[in-house]
């Protein structure tokens, strides 16, 4: 046990990428229209979770090298090189950038369902003060460079996080039979397909791919380390999972349908739980949003190095002004209040198209010996692999059905 704390990594910064305010609101959602009966679902986004990122694990350490990098050197058709380049910074770049200021604004609604709002007057603008604060905070531990120490402050954030939701959940008394039927009985009508999908593409993220195989080079450089990050991915994704699941074991108590996001379900568990449901709440949307606010622009960060073929390295110039802008950007869209709808439906339109196209990628290269040697995927993982990727292109297809409202579902 001593051994494996030592040895954990990257996995619990993927958990608290995406476990971000965009997740904390689907779930909770999920909770209030369809009570436990959809927990399969968040089941089934775990499981695919950790075979796309157990492949992506495993090639970081092998290969000793990016996704993105992987992408640029083995796509050896020129035209579907820049393609797949020019899809990737647009998906994870951009579309953190335009996610950034959703990930500050979750962190200050947990702040502000405890101490309220503070605003700064400057020039003429109203800035928000919690929204200073936690890009701050965000360029403050990426600045430093030093992998431990974010290492160390995300599996903090994503504690404070786990259990923040796991008590809420608990003091809920929800009903354990139930939650079994959730679990194991799945259901799926037409009123709550497009919940499920929202629920899985939630959870199983593009840039995640992206930031585990990056990182875990950071961490671990041999193929014997590969058993630590197994155990790492493992237990990390199941209590990412587990957030996901008692945030919407919390909703499904709420009577009311009036509910659209975190700071509701605190209010509308107030009155049967009393103001610690708030409390926990709020310090479970803070931790959520504020680790979100990290990990997405140090993907971003990593992902234009690979395009580009920078030198991947946290100290550098270069990989400091790709985060560093996607946080200021954060701030000032999240303070000021400006939501760049058609950056966001631009970044949702790549993410959807992108899933499926890296998840076919990855379980090409993951099948490769010239990459990979011995390690490359068993039948075994390519059957769930596959698996994964015909949930992925549903998923683009739901996402591009959403953005551009093509009433397919």
């Amino acid at each position: 046990m001593k051994n494996w704390f030592k040895n954990i990594g990257p996995g619990p910064l993927v958990a608290a990428a995406f476990i971000g305010p965009g997740t904390v609101t689907v779930c909770t959602l999920s909770g209030v229209a369809f009570g436990f009966s959809l927990l399969w679902a968040m089941v089934l986004s775990i499981l695919a979770t950790i075979v796309l990122q157990e492949m992506s694990a495993r090639l970081g350490i092998i290969s000793q090298k990016g996704l993105s990098e992987i992408i640029r050197t083995e796509i050896k058709h020129p035209v579907l090189k820049v393609l797949a380049l020019i899809l990737i910074l647009s998906a994870i770049v951009i579309g953190n950038a335009a996610y950034e200021a959703g990930n500050i604004s979750g962190g200050i609604l947990g702040l502000e369902a405890i101490v309220g709002k503070y605003n700064l007057n400057v020039s003429g603008f109203s800035l928000n003060v919690f929204s200073v604060l936690i890009g701050a905070i965000a360029f403050s531990l990426l600045y430093t460079g030093n992998y431990k120490i974010l290492e160390r402050v995300l599996i903090a954030l994503v504690t404070l996080m786990s259990l923040a939701f796991l008590f809420t959940a608990i003091i809920t008394k929800p009903n354990l039979s139930d939650i079994f039927k959730g679990v194991f009985l799945p259901q799926l009508s037409k009123e709550n397909l497009l919940t499920v999908i929202a629920l899985i593409g939630t959870t199983v993220v593009p840039y995640n791919l992206f930031l585990h195989a990056s990182l875990v080079k950071e961490k671990w450089k041999t193929p014997t380390d590969l058993k630590y990050a197994r155990k790492d991915t493992i237990i990390a994704v199941v209590l990412g999972g587990m957030v996901s699941m008692c945030i919407m074991i919390s909703a499904a108590s709420i009577q009311t349908s009036e509910v659209h996001n975190a700071v509701d379900l605190a209010k509308g568990l107030e009155p049967l739980f009393g103001s610690f449901a708030k409390y926990f709440l709020a310090i479970g949307l803070f931790a959520a949003g504020i680790t979100s606010a990290i990990t997405a622009p140090l993907a971003a960060a990593f992902v234009m190095s690979g395009c580009l073929g920078w030198k991947d390295d946290m100290h550098t110039f270069k990989f400091k002004s790709v985060w560093g802008s996607i946080i200021i950007l954060g701030v000032l869209f999240s303070s000021l209040g400006i939501k760049p709808i058609e950056i966001i439906k631009f970044a949702q339109v790549t993410n959807g198209i992108l899933l499926p196209v890296i998840a076919g990628f990855l379980i090409w290269i993951m099948n490769k010996s010239s990459v990979l040697g011995i390690h490359k995927n068993t039948i075994r993982q390519n059957i769930f692999g596959g698996i994964i990727l015909i949930i992925s292109i549903l998923l683009s297809i739901a996402t591009l059905n959403k953005v551009f409202q093509l009433n397919l579902f």
